[in-house]
């Protein structure tokens, strides 16, 4: 099968369109993925809100340059039990500054929970380190020639569920 199509039910199988799909996974040890076509790159977390801003403008560029449609989805986060006040205040924050660089650089987006997108990719361990470890695994047999690493593999698997979505958004069952 060509590497711009994609089967999306019944075996029936559509073109994958040229356009740029990025994944963010906002936490302070995620990442940015930006798959488009067979290329795909991770820039790590940026950890001041200029740098946030740097890397979508990075990916902005691209999108003039090529003229793909842009698409990101971004992990919808909320703080956990246990969680310290200053840290839940910080994620939140962070949270909120992805969404703001989005929004100002005009980049349509979406935000899914964690259950949902890793719905997409069936069962998974609960026990969370079974859980990122199976997820990494997932995110390196996509793209074998390039170093996955824990950090980088749910924005990676989220580019993933962007491109899926944006794919299954555009084709009507014949």
């Amino acid at each position: 099968m060509d590497s711009r199509c994609m089967i999306v039910s019944d075996d029936r199988v559509v073109d994958i369109i040229d356009d740029i799909y990025i994944g963010i996974d906002p936490g302070i040890n995620g990442a940015i993925a930006c798959v488009t076509g067979d290329d795909m790159f991770t820039i790590p977390c940026p950890k001041t809100i200029l740098d946030m801003a740097n890397s979508v403008d990075q990916l902005v560029e691209i999108h003039e340059h090529t003229g793909y449609r842009i698409h990101a989805i971004i992990e919808a986060v909320h703080s956990m039990p246990k969680q310290g006040v200053v840290s839940t205040f910080k994620f939140g924050c962070n949270y909120g500054q992805w969404l703001g660089i989005l929004a100002s650089s005009r980049i349509p987006y979406t935000q899914v929970t964690p259950q949902v997108w890793m719905k997409h990719y069936k069962s998974m361990p609960k026990d969370k380190t079974a859980r990122k470890n199976h997820l990494k695994h997932l995110a390196q047999q996509r793209y074998p020639k390039h170093k996955v690493t824990l950090k980088t593999a749910d924005a990676i698997l989220l580019a993933e569920y962007c491109r899926y979505n944006a794919v299954l958004s555009n084709y009507s069952p014949q």
